[in-house]
């Protein structure tokens, strides 16, 4: 059956035009003629059916269906587009891994790593983009993701990385007051109950354990604790170069091992990708080398 898809062309001037709001523009940008952009989009209109621009004295303006439109053939576009540059910039040879990851894992714990991948895989491309909360992956371009979570999100697999081990820290110019009750606490947004969780882990009750200034990331908790704004509580393997310079101490001894761990996962389609797969055997050796160097 033949596929119903607009020409290329056509799409590329409904996309100018949509972009600029103008028809001229669009003629501008593409080297042609403005009569040449009216009749592509003429001939897109009829084939789909739809009024896609109100034409007036003024110039043209977008309905309703064709903004809509114009976004979703915008969207694909820039995919065409991406996939392209791809392909020509790996010459046919390699491969792109598309990652969506947690933000301060992938700065503090995988970016410092990720060279040792590209000198032993250097025909793939690892492209990184923050994901802080679950999604799905046929609504993105991504292969795969890491993220922190008590199980694999439906649809995926994948390989457990580390556990999430939080603990309680603070700038060692902090003064910490007598009780816990007094102290400010760096909350994450997406998880407003963890303190009282690691209270209850040490066997106490705190009041007040879900106030204090609320942060998205722990990035931002990390950096707040950093310049006296409280304490926060953060996985371990994220702050050890903090740690280890003395920005930041820890304000119990205690350590929570909470029940979400680092995964890597992915959808079950995505298992055979070949730069997918250099890249789980490499980041699955890097979390076993973390882990023993945890245990020492």
């Amino acid at each position: 059956m033949r596929r119903k898809i607009p020409s290329t062309l056509a799409l590329s001037a409904f996309e100018a035009a949509a972009r600029h709001q103008s028809f001229t523009k669009a003629a501008d940008e593409l080297a042609v003629t403005q009569s040449a952009i009216c009749r592509q989009i003429g001939a897109l209109e009829e084939f789909l059916g739809v009024a896609l621009f109100r034409r007036g004295r003024r110039g043209v303006a977008l309905t309703e269906a064709g903004l809509a439109y114009s976004r979703k053939v915008m969207a694909r576009l820039d995919d065409v587009e991406r996939d392209t540059l791809e392909l020509m910039a790996g010459g046919g040879s390699g491969g792109t891994l598309e990652l969506g990851v947690v933000p301060t894992f992938a700065t503090k714990w995988l970016l410092p790593r990720l060279p040792d991948f590209l000198q032993r895989h250097p025909g793939i491309t690892v492209n990184l983009a923050a994901r802080a909360r679950p999604f799905l992956f046929d609504d993105t371009p991504f292969d795969a993701a890491i993220h922190a979570g008590e199980a694999f999100w439906p649809g995926t697999e994948g390989i457990v990385l580390m556990p999430e081990d939080l603990v309680a820290v603070a700038s060692p110019n902090l003064p910490i007051p007598g009780g816990w009750e007094r102290r400010m606490l760096l909350q994450i947004s997406t998880r407003p109950t963890m303190w009282r969780d690691w209270f209850r882990s040490c066997g106490m009750a705190v009041e007040g354990d879900m106030a204090g200034p609320r942060f998205e990331l722990y990035s931002m908790v990390a950096e707040a604790a950093i310049h006296g704004m409280g304490i926060g509580l953060v996985p371990r393997l994220l702050i050890e170069p903090e740690l280890a310079r003395g920005a930041l101490v820890l304000a119990a001894p205690h350590v929570y091992r909470s029940d979400r761990s680092y995964r890597l996962l992915y959808p079950e389609r995505k298992a055979d990708h070949p730069p997918l797969t250099a890249f789980r055997h490499w980041l699955d050796a890097q979390a076993a080398a973390a882990r023993l160097a945890n245990c020492k």
